[in-house]
């Protein structure tokens, strides 16, 4: 399994409209990619987020880099995405 880590930058003034964008077009977006296996989000802290996202194989999470997936939302800017292989998981 492999894991896409995605941080973002979020203008608070923004942050309605970019949490419409996310919720409407974003996740279902990216639960439709191959190979999907579970995506989670955290709630930003000084307009900073995280993506934790969850696939079968490399290829697949490589999928939501840049500029492969598209993340336009308002006032949100994708300041890294790392793809990363799952070395343990619990409960398995």
């Amino acid at each position: 399994m492999y894991a896409a880590l995605i941080k973002v930058k979020i203008d608070s003034q923004f942050a309605p409209q970019a949490a419409a964008i996310f919720t409407e077009k974003i996740v279902p977006s990216v639960k439709n990619l191959s190979g999907f296996v579970a995506g989670y989000w955290i709630d930003p802290v000084d307009e900073e987020g995280l993506g934790f996202l969850l696939f079968e194989n490399a290829d697949n999470a490589k999928s939501v880099t840049l500029p492969s997936f598209d993340w336009s939302a308002p006032g949100v800017i994708i300041k890294q995405v790392d793809i990363r292989r799952v070395a343990f998981q619990f409960p398995s």
